[in-house]
């Protein structure tokens, strides 16, 4: 029985959201998030970057920081450029990509169901960021990027969104990255029938946001063991629930600097003893699961690597990411920390083939491996068996924008 609940969201003026509604900032190179903070002056990024043109500097991720996000945000209120919804509401997003229409809803997660395994994670967190979005969250009182959370398949909830669609949105704007957002407010009765269908599902998958879930249960436990624990919202946290059959997962690829001292031919040798090796006329990604491409000294190769070094039973280490890293990776390039080693570098498969071959050609990188997808019954299986999937695996469509929906945790 999974539990979600309605919130009433701080959200943008409709005139101003597609101006304020964002992409979270860490995706933005320095010069680009610099144009946006100069070019929009209703940017939830302000926000984010409260100092942007101010006198005022703090530490990245201190207190003190976080402090001037609070204002922040409070003067956004204060401008009318976030307005408080005046009653509870379960909110409907589909967001349409080259085509593809990602749908769910924005809703209220349970921290109970997330510490009972009824939410099931695949993924490490570090306790320093854990810690560091926990006095986050603490001090600025909101959450403002939700939770992306894979459920069972539904056919009387699709059936309901549906129907839900047909009305006029509440927002229907497109980015300049070539993707349209829709979102509708959902009220009274619809609520009751769409939390009777979620009571029906077994349990939920975070597809994207480890740290975030983990940061919400951490300040309800942080508040409760100081007496604190006061609010109704501490016991959720900010989640867009999506059927799981609707998601895209793309593979997360390697790029690699060190050769670790092995010319091309002898490093092909070594390879060739993985599986069998087949040189390519062009960039091509594998086609199917355990092949593995390849781009080295301007060539293409695919790897189909050996059945007999493919281990049988667990779900983590027949995952081709962390085969590649096993059979290659550590053995023969000295790759040893995915998470700290300079010589690695990660990119998704939203990238396409041809702008990963030029990273090479470029001489910033030697190398270049290229995964096929793991599937969301594969995420399932690691999270189910409580296991912890390699870093870099998976990229997870739909991304989703921040200050869209802010979830108030202090109510």
């Amino acid at each position: 029985m999974i539990q979600i609940a309605p919130f009433k969201a701080v959200r943008p003026v409709r005139d101003k959201v597609h101006l304020v509604a964002t992409r979270p900032y860490y995706t933005y190179k320095k010069n680009v998030l610099k144009a946006k903070l100069e070019e929009n002056p209703f940017t939830f990024l302000r926000i984010i970057n409260p100092e942007f043109n101010s006198e005022r500097k703090t530490k990245p991720n201190s207190i003190e920081r976080f402090v001037h996000v609070r204002d922040k945000y409070a003067d956004f209120l204060e401008k009318n450029i976030l307005i408080r919804d005046n009653q509870l509401s379960l909110y409907l997003y589909q967001q349409t990509k080259n085509g593809h229409k990602f749908t769910g809803i924005i809703a209220g997660a349970s921290i109970d169901d997330y510490e009972t395994g009824k939410i099931k994670k695949h993924e490490a967190t570090l306790t320093s960021r854990e810690e560091m979005f926990v006095n986050y969250l603490n001090i600025v009182g909101y959450n403002a990027e939700p939770v992306l959370l894979s459920h069972p398949a539904h056919d009387n909830l699709e059936i309901m969104l549906m129907r839900l669609m047909q009305e006029r949105p509440e927002y229907e704007f497109t980015t300049t990255d070539e993707v349209t957002h829709e979102l509708w407010v959902i009220t009274g009765q619809d609520i009751l029938t769409i939390q009777d269908y979620f009571a029906e599902m077994e349990g939920l998958y975070i597809a994207d946001g480890h740290h975030r879930s983990a940061s919400s249960a951490g300040l309800r436990n942080i508040r409760r063991q100081a007496g604190k624990n006061q609010f109704e919202n501490e016991n959720y946290f900010l989640a867009f629930l999506m059927d799981e059959r609707k998601m895209q997962i793309l593979e997360f690829n390697r790029l690699v600097k060190t050769l670790n001292n092995f010319s091309p031919a002898e490093l092909l040798i070594k390879i060739n003893k993985i599986g069998a090796l087949t040189q390519l006329n062009h960039a091509q990604k594998p086609s199917h699961e355990h092949q593995i491409t390849f781009y080295l000294d301007s060539t293409w190769y695919a790897l189909n690597i050996d059945k007999s070094l493919i281990p049988v039973g667990d779900p983590v280490k027949c995952l081709d990411t962390d085969l590649l890293t096993e059979l290659i990776l550590k053995p023969i390039l000295g790759i040893n920390d995915l998470k700290t080693d300079d010589n690695i570098g990660f990119v998704s498969g939203a990238e396409s083939i041809e702008h990963i071959e030029g990273m090479v050609d470029s001489g910033k990188f030697n190398l270049a491996f290229i995964l096929y997808p793991i599937s969301i019954n594969q995420v399932k299986a690691v999270a189910d068996a409580n296991g912890i999937m390699p870093p870099k695996s998976t990229w997870v469509e739909p991304k989703l924008r921040s200050g869209l929906t802010i979830y108030n945790i202090n109510e």
